[in-house]
């Protein structure tokens, strides 16, 4: 073969070699970016399980987060991050600035601990007696860190800010709120915010609905003249328990253990803790100053049925002959309830399966009864989205149920957090 013919033959062969690299499916940087959190999420993985083993040996309580706050503050500012700590109480806000300007995005982590002492059936148990990381904050601070350190490292291709808030006091439910009061969002102004909390589903797994997260909780307080027996007492209370109460037919949604059972927990579309309101078996009831009061939590899953409930108890103690004894009805104690973004819902779940598949995301199609969070506080200034992250392991005998003895947490759960919610936060951050 001649040299001009061995010439056109590797041209020829270079062509054809161009174009089949052509036809096959090149990576997206977004692709390349998600690979490299998942390799940098496990990278510091058995670090993060150090972390969140230290919380939990050293919990602190509301309004007391001392030691939190310095493990935290040092966490971030070795990481490069800038940090405050001038905002209410314990508080730390840590800002990473990616190269590229964009979006504004916030990801909270609740910081205090339970005052409690359930048996924990961990080696890492609290060493702060009475004090325990019952709820789950240990493992969310940790989570928090993680993606704080994932992103950091990623600052170059970044577009945009993230806000990392550590919360003090949500236990007590005035954390939030405090932090808002001092001027939070004059400081930063994120466009969207963020939060998870750990729950009983399946480790690896992650649960979220638009609307509404966890049912209405109100304690009404009913005041009367003083003059009833115990007898009559117990029977008024009785009836308005019976009056109140809405349930599906054959549901308990006060029984939250059956939260994840597949046939009537929250995945469920049938599930029993959809449209309901009832109230606490037992009410409080106590004599001051020659007046009856007559005290007791409900739950309610319906914004607009709550308005009616202070004139059907009042009505109702009226038809049962009380009318000129009855003094006052009220609602002492009404936190808001955490509300997500129906839009940004939407957008987070197609983000996440997206990356990660459709197995890691499963809907939520109920309202939880008992708890709350104050995250409803920032999401009334921001629209926002809270997520439960799975922690139970029915396999290794752990059952992630908050505020419950025996409470523990996979820790692999840590590493869902970090990963997944590290690609959303840089999904959102690169959608305009």
């Amino acid at each position: 073969m001649n040299k001009s013919a061995l010439t056109f033959m590797c041209f020829i062969l270079f062509i054809l070699t161009s174009f089949a690299q052509g036809l096959k499916p090149q990576k997206s940087t977004n692709s390349l970016i998600h690979e490299s959190i998942k390799l940098e999420t496990d990278h510091i993985f058995n670090k993060l399980i150090k972390i969140r083993r230290s919380f939990h040996e050293n919990p602190e309580l509301a309004g007391k987060e001392i030691n939190t706050q310095k493990i935290i503050q040092q966490y971030l500012v070795d990481l490069g991050l800038e940090v405050d700590t001038t905002i209410y109480g314990h508080s730390v806000v840590g800002i990473l600035k990616g190269k590229k300007k964009g979006k504004k995005i916030a990801w909270r982590s609740d910081m205090d601990a339970l005052l409690q002492n359930y048996p924990d059936p961990v080696a890492f148990k609290s060493q702060n007696k009475g004090i325990q990381h019952g709820c789950g904050h240990d493992v969310h601070m940790t989570i928090g860190l993680g993606i704080a350190e994932v992103l950091a490292k990623h600052k170059a291709s970044l577009k945009g800010t993230v806000y990392f808030i550590f919360q003090p006091e949500e236990e007590t439910f005035i954390g939030a709120k405090g932090m808002i009061n001092d001027g939070l969002f004059s400081k930063i102004k994120p466009e969207e915010i963020y939060a998870l909390h750990v729950s009983a589903l399946p480790v690896g797994q992650i649960m979220v609905k638009p609307n509404e997260v966890f049912a209405y909780q109100k304690r009404i307080r009913i005041q009367l003249k003083n003059g009833l027996s115990k007898e009559q007492s117990k029977e008024l209370t009785k009836k308005i328990q019976t009056s109140l109460s809405r349930l599906n037919p054959g549901s308990k949604p006060w029984e939250i253990q059956h939260m994840i059972d597949p046939k009537i927990g929250l995945s469920n579309p049938n599930t029993i803790y959809k449209d309901y309101l009832f109230t606490d078996n037992n009410f409080s009831t106590y004599t001051k100053n020659d007046i009856l009061f007559l005290e007791t939590y409900m739950y309610e899953t319906k914004l607009a049925n709550l308005g009616d409930i202070i004139p059907k108890v009042k009505q109702l103690i009226e038809n049962n002959g009380y009318q000129n004894q009855l003094l006052s009805v009220s609602f002492v104690q009404e936190n808001p309830t955490v509300v997500n973004n129906e839009k940004l819902t939407d957008l987070t779940i197609k983000a996440l399966k997206n990356i990660y598949g459709n197995d890691v995301i499963t809907t939520d199609n109920g309202q939880v009864p008992y708890f709350n969070d104050d995250f409803s506080y920032f999401q009334q200034k921001v629209p926002g989205v809270y997520f439960f992250l799975g922690g139970s392991n029915m396999e290794k005998g752990i059952i992630a149920m908050n505020h419950s003895p025996n409470f523990q947490v996979d820790e692999e759960s840590i590493r869902t957090g970090v990963k997944c919610f590290s690609s959303l936060i840089v999904e959102r951050l690169n959608k305009n």
